[in-house]
């Protein structure tokens, strides 16, 4: 057997990081002009909508609201269950039981009826994506 030499692996570990990758996956982004504004200062950009196989869902559809900072939504309430996560920045989100702050990363989830309230509370665009329940 070959005894190990500790110089000669120390330097090929180095050599072999150094090889690696180093690109990192992130999503995809809409553009500033991208869908339509919904509230001065944020935008919505639809994507794609399909049959589920979720019980009580007969459809599942995905878009993203993009805030300014210092921009607002104040709807009545959530049409639907949804899953939300945010890609960019930060909201704070009214809860109906007080409101929580979402930073880039963070994932939640509301139900119909909710207050659909959030504000973008960041130095920087937040970009909220959504995934609508839909049932039948």
């Amino acid at each position: 057997m070959r005894q190990l030499n500790r110089r000669q692996t120390l330097f090929n570990i180095a050599l072999a990081s150094v090889a690696l990758p180093t690109a990192t996956a992130s999503a995809q982004t809409p553009g500033a002009s991208e869908g339509r504004e919904i509230a001065p200062g944020v935008r919505r950009v639809d994507y794609s909508k399909r049959d589920t196989m979720i019980p009580n869902y007969k459809t599942v559809s995905m878009r993203d609201s993009i805030y300014q900072p210092g921009a607002s939504t104040s709807g009545s309430s959530m049409a639907n269950d949804m899953v939300c996560h945010m890609l960019e920045g930060e909201l704070t989100v009214d809860t109906g039981s007080g409101d929580a702050r979402y930073r880039k990363g963070d994932v939640w989830s509301c139900a119909k009826g909710m207050p659909e309230r959030s504000k973008n509370t960041g130095s920087t665009v937040a970009v909220m994506r959504v995934i609508d329940l839909l049932p039948g």
